[in-house]
């Protein structure tokens, strides 16, 4: 494998923002998530002060890291903010739960194992985000416009007609760059598995 850096995911532009102190951005970050962060901490023994808390260590601590030039996003912001509230909810658990002689090692493994499940869909997610544009790179220049164009949420007709091939040969096209754009990532993908 390269160790070409990942390439930054298109929500990038939410750390900007926030670094600009964009009032529609931080407005767009709290009507989006301040409600799955209270939800999550107060099923999770939280109080809504502690979930407010936490929502705005979470805002803060990005902010910090996208400031000091340490944050690149690779996947999508709000599943790396959801991320680092829950394991700032986990270490706030911790304490709480060493204080306590109940059932709290179970507890934290379980809240572990959800909050390392969900660090590996995300970052699996990337990597499958930076395999398909890796490959999709190695495409024609034909097949890289037809498929980014059929991605589009509009009719197959409009695109044909956008790029000025007939619909038949538009699904004909469009099949053929995706089978090798398939079986290229399939390639990939079984030279990492299989040559460790």
């Amino acid at each position: 494998m390269s160790n070409n850096p990942l390439t930054p995911h298109i929500d990038n532009h939410i750390l900007q923002g926030l670094l600009a102190h964009d009032s529609a951005t931080i407005n767009g970050i709290y009507s989006r998530l301040s409600g799955k962060i209270k939800a999550y901490v107060v099923n999770n023994n939280g109080s809504e002060e502690e979930a407010g808390d936490i929502f705005q260590e979470t805002i803060i601590d990005i902010f910090k890291q996208a400031q000091a030039g340490k944050l690149v996003l690779t996947c999508p912001f709000d599943s790396f903010f959801i991320l680092v509230a829950k394991r700032k909810w986990l270490n706030v658990l911790k304490k709480t739960y060493k204080k306590q002689v109940t059932n709290s090692e179970d507890l934290l493994l379980h809240k572990a194992d959800e909050s390392y499940e969900l660090a590996e869909t995300v970052a699996l997610q990337a990597a499958k985000e930076q395999l398909y544009k890796t490959q999709l790179l190695q495409l024609s220049d034909r097949c890289q416009e037809i498929i980014k164009a059929t991605l589009q949420a509009k009719p197959q007709e409009e695109v044909a007609t956008a790029l000025g091939v007939t619909y038949n040969y538009l699904r004909k096209k469009k099949s053929e760059c995706l089978d090798q754009l398939v079986n290229n990532i399939r390639g990939v993908s079984h030279t990492l598995y299989h040559d460790n």
